[in-house]
């Protein structure tokens, strides 16, 4: 699939908080490990940088849609691994709703186009 073009990027930061819930609904995961599975996902259409995901991920820990806790990684640096808290999965519940009824919204008004 390629990738979405610049004046699209709005559509994408709409749907990070979502993708990152998706990927942590299937196993616990840290930052770059939860960028690289969204773009497998998505066949590269979504790219996004760790700068965007990392702020996603704390607003996230900070509501207590997911839990980040340190591990050890590769050599001495440590790793923070998040997961999905119960909390987390009625959020990614009600954002996929929201989409559903959004691109729903979206192909009927197309449909017209």
């Amino acid at each position: 699939m390629p990738k979405l073009a610049p004046a699209d990027k709005h559509l994408q930061r709409g749907a990070a908080t979502a993708l990152v819930l998706l990927v942590l609904r299937d196993s616990p995961s840290y930052g770059y490990q939860i960028v690289q599975e969204i773009r497998a996902r998505s066949a590269d259409a979504f790219d996004f940088p760790e700068g965007t995901i990392y702020p996603i991920l704390h607003g996230l820990e900070k509501d207590g849609a997911i839990k980040g806790e340190w591990k050890e990684g590769i050599g001495d640096r440590k790793r923070r691994v998040y997961r999905l808290t119960a909390a987390g999965r009625k959020e990614l519940e009600r954002r996929l709703e929201a989409w559903h009824k959004y691109s729903s919204a979206m192909k009927t008004a197309l449909r017209g186009a």
